[in-house]
């Protein structure tokens, strides 16, 4: 037997090449037109990783391409999103953004073309309930910062009441938008659906303020993470109600003279929140509450230094109005933009139930008034605590951790999955079915039980 031969690869192509033509009585080539051919398989060898990544991408590009199709056809004939076979076609970084953005694209013209007369109208259907409105604008529309204009939902003070008093109501909170003055932007003041004492926090409020969110958006270049929300007296009550359980929504938000009822603040941890109440303000131990309040934000700050904004106020010598003291709850506002995807998230469900919070999500079957999700996110460890929550759903992106790497998300020392996670058309689509949000598209979902 001879010796064992050791073959180089940087010179196997060689070697393959010539002994490919000198035998068979092929004729051999000359080494002047062996070179080109030498220096090619050369290539090969010492870039092997390009010849890998081919076959790879290839497939996600083929399911943008056929994305691009299924958007081109007409939107009543288009078939079901989810049940096309590119919906669940493992996507590269490069490829999930491009298709979020077509996605998007698609959205936002279809909302310019369905919302249009609804906005002019001033005037928001959803289910039984339609929702009117009034927009004041500060500043002109084409000056607009690059990332869009600010908005400002005010809401009105009554309840209880004959429909002529909640129109009082109304109109003075259109008139409050001359003192408030914002910098920039626009200033909503929406009319209640209805006249009963619970104005603000009843359970068409979500979907009516999320649909006015999305048309403004949408129509008037409002930027989504420049969202405000407040209120007076019943408008104050909503705020407290409306703040933590539409946490995701806000950029920041202003309790002016209200009272939260059954409302409790674990949700506010992202959103910075004022509280303004007159010194004499005991309708409704609205006073008193208001301390507690400000009392149950200082402990939560104190444990989660990061998050918990805030600031109380009892405006001295003042009862229910406060003569525009509040006021300064505007400038204090805008100095917050919404991060739509914090490191932490603290969820705690309302009577009023939601399906989705920032980058969490739980079945509808599943859901129930008192549950408490908290998560951490940590590099590439996700940390998930829980309260009579069966099962949960982290949302992932690119902008949230490196989705080519493999995620961890655990429970204490419970490990719940270690695994890399696949980017997909199809949860992009549902995450932007469900909230009409560009910055909450998720291209990726692990469901998981605590």
């Amino acid at each position: 037997m001879g010796a064992s031969q050791v073959t180089d690869p940087a010179t196997a192509g060689h070697a393959a090449a010539g002994n490919m033509f000198a035998s068979g009585g092929v004729r051999p080539l000359k080494r002047k037109h062996m070179r080109p051919f030498l220096t090619f398989l050369g290539l090969l060898a010492i870039f092997p990783s390009s010849r890998a990544e081919l076959p790879a991408e290839a497939p996600s590009q083929q399911a943008v391409a056929d994305l691009s199709h299924w958007l081109e056809t007409d939107r009543a004939a288009r078939p079901v999103l989810e049940k096309a076979p590119f919906a669940t076609v493992a996507l590269t970084k490069k490829d999930a953004t491009r298709a979020a953005d077509l996605l998007w694209a698609d959205h936002l013209a279809d909302l310019r073309q369905t919302r249009a007369a609804e906005l002019e109208a001033k005037v928001i259907r959803v289910g039984d309930h339609e929702m009117k409105f009034e927009i004041v604008p500060f500043g002109k529309k084409e000056n607009a910062p690059p990332a869009g204009r600010s908005l400002f939902i005010s809401m009105h003070g009554g309840g209880n009441g004959p429909a002529s008093m909640n129109d009082g109501q109304w109109q003075n909170q259109i008139k409050l938008s001359k003192p408030y003055a914002p910098a920039e932007g626009l200033y909503v003041a929406p009319r209640a659906p209805t006249n009963t004492w619970n104005l603000w926090h009843e359970a068409h409020i979500d979907p009516l303020f999320d649909r006015l969110i999305e048309d403004l958006v949408a129509l008037e270049n409002v930027n989504p993470d420049r969202v405000f929300i407040l209120g007076y007296s019943a408008g104050g009550d909503g705020v407290y109600q409306l703040a933590p359980r539409m946490a995701d929504r806000w950029a920041a938000a202003s309790m002016m003279a209200g009272h939260p009822n059954e409302t409790q603040p674990l949700g506010l941890r992202n959103v910075p929140f004022a509280i303004q109440v007159g010194e004499k303000d005991n309708g409704y131990n609205r006073n008193k509450i208001a301390v507690e309040w400000g009392q149950k934000l200082d402990a939560l700050q104190k444990d989660d230094p990061a998050g918990y904004m805030h600031f109380t106020e009892l405006h001295a010598g003042k009862s229910h109005w406060m003569d525009l003291e509040d006021r300064k709850a505007i400038p204090w506002m805008e100095k917050y933009t919404r991060n739509p995807i914090p490191t932490r998230v603290c969820w705690r469900q309302d009577d009023v139930l939601h399906t989705s919070f920032y980058w969490l999500a739980v079945p509808k079957e599943n859901a129930k008034a008192g549950q408490e999700i908290i998560a951490e996110r940590d590099h590439q460890t996700i940390n998930i605590h829980t309260k009579d929550v069966p099962t949960v759903s982290v949302r992932l992106n690119d902008a949230m951790l490196n989705l080519d790497e493999a995620v961890t998300l655990q429970s204490g020392d419970k490990s719940l999955f270690k695994n890399p996670v696949h980017r997909t058309i199809g949860t992009l689509h549902q995450t932007l079915t469900e909230r009409g949000d560009r910055q909450l598209m998720f291209s990726a979902e692990v469901t998981v039980t605590p």
